[in-house]
């Protein structure tokens, strides 16, 4: 049994090393994130164990069943990149790991959240110009405010958790509601009911087709004046230009993004030569009120190295059973 391991990062490295002498298992490590032209290297390998948030390759599961490979094992959580289809057309297992720390997401979440409330933003770009005067920008207290949260799966109810001890009145939209919140009484039927009833809204959801643009021009338009919303899911879940508009009418209060509709391009790459050519997120990041960071909500030392060890351990256990805690439905 061997693996190989696409687009691994330096602070992963000694998780993969320290995984594969415990288990006598070798894995081979590549920084590069799976290409076609660099697909060829899984060839004898039994799983491919990848990171990747962008585009894999059109003949992705063509290949890996050319070459003999069982398994596909992501180290995060969605799959909705993945042809999952061609997957099944091959007999090819996908795992992933879908909780690598919801609490790493959650406080980042309110972390963000709480810079916006208290506008660091403006106060950075007065500091550096040696003006430490206060007025008008007074900050908000979370426990004023009704959060409602998208999504009650293990990081909504982590963040859920943080909120009860700021104090803040909470509110909550899943289809599928959790027993225990459900009892609490904080559910609401429609994501609209939820938008005109709350400060804060923050998305706690995975990403798929069927979600696109689940906070669209009309969704804002639901929002309360100066409300805000936070995004530490999916990029594609918000219309960034409806989002754009709202954010500079003043329809909304402000935004934290750390993820980013058209984001492939931009995040976890040095743009430093170049600069970014998307004028929609040069504008967004350009604002006061908005928050952007580089899709590092999940980037704690604990989460990484969960993700690294439950990725590895599936597939693992796919080859050695054919099963695995952690297997994707294909469908």
């Amino acid at each position: 049994m061997k693996f190989i391991a696409y687009n691994v990062r330096p602070d992963e490295r000694k998780y993969f090393e320290n995984w594969s002498a415990k288990q006598d298992i070798p894995v081979k490590l590549i920084a590069d994130e799976v290409k076609s032209d660099n697909l060829a290297l899984a060839k004898g390998y039994d799983a491919v164990i990848s990171f990747q948030t962008g585009t894999y390759p059109a003949d992705f599961f063509d290949k890996l069943a050319e070459f003999g490979v069982k398994d596909v094992s992501i180290r995060n959580v969605g799959v909705d990149n993945l042809n999952l289809t061609a997957a099944k057309k091959y007999g090819i297992a996908v795992t992933n790991v879908p909780a690598y720390s919801p609490n790493a997401i959650a406080e980042f979440s309110i972390t963000v959240l709480l810079q916006l409330l208290r506008q660091q933003n403006i106060f950075r770009k007065r500091m550096a110009e040696n003006d430490y005067r206060w007025a008008p920008f007074v900050g908000k207290e979370i426990r004023a405010l009704t959060i409602g949260i998208v999504g009650t799966g293990r990081i909504g109810k982590a963040a859920i958790e943080i909120y009860k001890g700021f104090g803040a009145k909470i509110l909550a939209y899943d289809p599928y509601h959790d027993p225990k919140l459900e009892s609490e009484g904080i559910y609401v039927d429609s994501l609209e009911e939820l938008c005109g009833q709350v400060d804060v809204l923050t998305l706690h959801m995975p990403g798929s087709d069927k979600d696109g643009h689940l906070i669209d021009e009309a969704m804002i338009a639901n929002l309360k004046d100066g409300a805000y919303i936070i995004n530490t899911a999916r990029g594609s879940l918000i219309d960034a230009k409806a989002l754009l508009a709202a954010l500079k009418s003043g329809k909304l209060g402000g935004a934290a993004l750390d993820t980013y509709e058209y984001e492939t391009p931009i995040f976890n790459h040095d743009l430093k030569q170049t600069g970014v050519k998307d004028e929609l997120f040069n504008e967004l990041v350009a604002l006061d009120n908005v928050i952007m960071t580089p899709h590092i909500a999940f980037y704690t030392e604990t989460a990484v190295e969960n993700m690294v060890n439950i990725s590895l351990d599936s597939a693992k256990d796919v080859i050695m059973t054919g099963k695995a805690d952690t297997l994707v439905d294909l469908g």
